[in-house]
């Protein structure tokens, strides 16, 4: 199936082009992005944005998008909302839209693919714009995990239940999951700290050397009534070694003894918004345009062990195209427990300079909807810095799938 895949692809190649010439090639109609922002990610609970729930999050990230694009809020004909924990967040987006300076002829929805919601919406809304549905779209990834709300209230009724294994795994904590991970495919202990002490490590040296800069717009909100300008990450624990993360106890005692609160991602707040278009419309409207959205696709794969979901989806994407590990300069996967990201990183065989060079969700926090789209905002700017030209982001998600996006940076 693969090789027919690639021959299918390569069939419709002009003569002498290669995959990676073919997606970095630029033509009037690719869907491109124009602007990839996001607000500082804060601590679940006791954080920044502890006091602005999910509305108010959605409504500060439009309100900056207006701001920072400075396009007419009347060309814009949806947004997209990816969010896990609210079922209200469709009345949400449509108000906060209304209100940021979005006019009542910009339609608003949601989505939900639990940690891969962010990214669901950019492929929505990309999707839309290649099929000629709409010209102009923002994603909006967003989650208040102080609120919370993920969880589910009751088990499935008995005929899902007594149906089979899998259908009966979907009830299964996340952090069981992960002890699965770790004991089925032998993921020590040490392993997944070692792995977690890194990820702190890169995302202090980031904040540090001021690499976030770029891709966080600050915004100012209401803590405990007083008003306070949000400028940074709060989730980065400075000084993090793997000595002080071997100390830390189980987090999930009642399935095994590998994942704990320093190796796993943490309860966080945030949002981020990603601007698409056609190419040609960007030029029209003299837009500058980052990066190329090339595809994206979903995999699924046995619930209990839902985080090896990426080893499924990004061959599949990567085949789809052509290309393989090689061609890729930076890789964001969401490392959702320390099991999954060491699993995945070498299934899929990752140089470890590509993977989450500025550390990923254990360090940075992963709030769920929004993980997707700020993904796409870490990756386009470290592609930038680098002044590299292909990103590939990638999550494990809920219930047993896993999902990758493509992208092409055009900031060299």
């Amino acid at each position: 199936m693969a090789a027919q895949r690639l021959s299918s692809i390569v069939s419709q190649l002009t003569p002498g082009q290669t995959p990676l010439a073919k997606i970095t090639s630029q033509n009037p109609d690719d869907v491109v992005i124009t602007l990839a922002i996001r607000t500082p990610l804060a601590k679940g609970g006791k954080g920044g944005l502890k006091d602005t729930p999910l509305d108010g999050l959605v409504f500060k990230i439009l309100e900056q998008v207006v701001r920072k694009s400075r396009i007419d809020p009347q060309m814009v004909e949806d947004i997209c909302l990816g969010n896990v924990s609210d079922a209200k967040a469709a009345y949400y987006v449509r108000a906060a839209c209304l209100a940021a300076g979005f006019p009542s002829t910009t339609a608003a929805s949601s989505v939900n693919r639990f940690c891969s919601s962010g990214l669901k919406a950019v492929q929505d809304i990309a999707n839309q714009i290649m099929t000629g549905s709409i010209e102009i779209g923002v994603a909006v990834g967003a989650e208040h995990m102080t609120t919370g709300g993920d969880r589910l209230t009751r088990p499935f009724v008995d005929e899902i239940v007594n149906s089979n294994q899998d259908a009966k795994d979907c009830l299964m904590p996340m952090g069981q999951t992960s002890e699965n991970v770790g004991k089925d495919f032998n993921i020590s202990r040490e392993q997944q700290d070692r792995y977690a002490a890194e990820s702190y490590r890169r995302a202090e040296a980031a904040q540090k050397a001021g690499w976030f800069d770029d891709e966080i717009t600050p915004i100012t909100v209401k803590v405990d009534g007083k008003d306070v300008t949000l400028t940074r990450d709060e989730g980065i624990r400075a000084g993090t070694t793997y000595e002080g993360l071997a100390k830390i106890r189980p987090a999930f005692p009642d399935f095994g003894d590998r994942s704990t609160g320093g190796n796993s991602s943490q309860v966080t707040d945030g949002a981020a918004a990603v601007l698409l278009m056609k190419r040609s419309k960007a030029l029209e409207m003299n837009q500058p345009i980052l990066a190329k959205f090339v595809g994206a696709t979903v995999a699924g794969l046995a619930p209990r062990i839902m985080g090896i979901g990426p080893s499924i989806a990004v061959p599949k994407l990567l085949t789809k195209y052509g290309l393989t590990m090689d061609d890729i300069d930076v890789v964001e996967l969401n490392d959702a427990f320390a099991s999954m990201a060491v699993y995945c990183k070498d299934a899929l065989k990752i140089p470890y300079e590509k993977m989450n060079p500025r550390g990923g969700a254990i360090a940075l926090g992963h709030p769920l909807g929004c993980t997707g789209a700020r993904q796409i905002c870490t990756g386009l700017s470290e592609c930038r810095r680098r002044k590299a030209k292909i990103l590939l982001t990638t999550m494990c998600i809920g219930t047993g799938m896993g999902m990758a996006g493509l992208f092409v940076n055009e900031q060299l």
